[in-house]
């Protein structure tokens, strides 16, 4: 029995890793495009220089998983076509490729490693007063721009959206402007033109799938991504199974809190169709969201289980410490295969 985890971040981390724990005798491999984990939690953390946000994917994978370093060109039925021409042969699929981070030209996806890496190198030759854009109002534009804030003072930054923490209570999303402002963030109401005069622009609007699912003839939604039963199984491969930003499952949304359940729910019902039991419908409820404002700022926002905003949130350095946990919770899962979750209401 060969199974493939295609893709190495939250998802499939936590699946491969749990299938090594929990199946013996299968040959398990996991093929990413890069030999390092990213915790895309901290991408804004390694642009703005207060902290990183990699480490070798060899030390997050169990050492009985085989790691292929390699990009998919085409996933077909029972086997990978791989960039280099080689190909990859698998009786079970788990389709963990993540969402793509395209951003118009001259700006600088803060979702992606290689253009977190860039804008970092180009913010740390930014001059004095020199002028950084934000594009995008939800926690991701939030976090870079009070991190960029943060770290350089020196700067004028500026975040430019329709709407800002617009998942967030009223309460929470006023916490959260009046700490940009306490940075001394410019919050610009409206959008963003490519006419914008910014020295650096980040791009923080939420990534879109990859094109990799469609172009391979799997079932796709919509926004292109890989169409799954309540069972997080391909609606056009049985042999697939689908998660995290990728997959497109009912309810969810783009989360390392979404992503990290379904990788563990993957796994168990792929372990329960090898030994000839029923799969169990997948189902998970929010519990919050946690947007960082700097290294010692944060809002920690609960949720409904529908994941809508209840009026409880918290923050300042309480804040800052839960929502670091959360991050190296986060990481825990990925490497040891373990993911706690509430499931969602009958």
């Amino acid at each position: 029995m060969k199974i493939v985890v295609a893709g190495a971040g939250y998802a499939g981390a936590v699946a491969a890793n749990r299938l090594a724990r929990k199946i013996s005798g299968a040959e398990i491999a996991v093929v990413n495009p890069s030999s390092e984990f990213v915790e895309r939690v901290r991408l804004h953390e390694l642009i703005a220089g207060s902290g990183i946000a990699t480490r070798p994917l060899r030390e997050v994978l169990d050492d009985r998983i085989e790691l292929r370093i390699a990009a998919i060109e085409k996933v077909g039925d029972g086997a990978l076509t791989l960039l280099d021409g080689k190909s990859l042969e698998y009786d079970k699929l788990v389709y963990a490729v993540g969402s793509s981070n395209r951003a118009p030209e001259g700006t600088y996806a803060v979702g992606g490693l290689d253009t977190a890496r860039a804008a970092h190198a180009k913010l740390a030759d930014l001059a004095p007063a020199a002028t950084v854009t934000v594009v995008g109002g939800g926690l991701t534009g939030l976090e870079a721009a009070s991190e960029v804030a943060t770290e350089r003072s020196d700067l004028t930054v500026r975040i430019v959206s329709d709407e800002f923490g617009a998942s967030l209570s009223s309460g929470a999303r006023t916490r959260a402007l009046e700490v940009l402002r306490g940075l001394g963030v410019d919050i610009v109401t409206g959008t963003w033109s490519p006419d914008d005069s910014a020295d650096l622009t980040l791009w923080a609007v939420a990534g879109q799938a990859d094109t990799l699912a469609a172009r391979s003839g799997l079932e796709t939604d919509s926004a292109g991504r890989v169409a799954v039963d309540s069972c997080l199984r391909s609606t056009s491969n049985p042999n697939v199974y689908a998660i995290g930003d990728s997959a497109s499952v009912p309810g969810s949304r783009l989360s390392c809190q979404a992503a990290l359940p379904q990788g563990a729910a993957a796994a168990d019902n792929l372990v329960r169709e090898l030994t000839g039991k029923a799969a169990k419908p997948f189902s998970m409820s929010f519990v919050g969201q946690n947007v960082s404002l700097g290294r010692s700022n944060a809002v920690i926002q609960s949720a409904h289980r529908n994941d809508v905003p209840t009026r409880i949130w918290f923050g300042g350095r309480p804040g800052a410490f839960f929502k670091e946990q959360v991050c190296r919770g986060a990481l825990w899962s990925a490497r040891t295969g373990n993911a706690l979750w509430v499931r969602g209401p009958r």
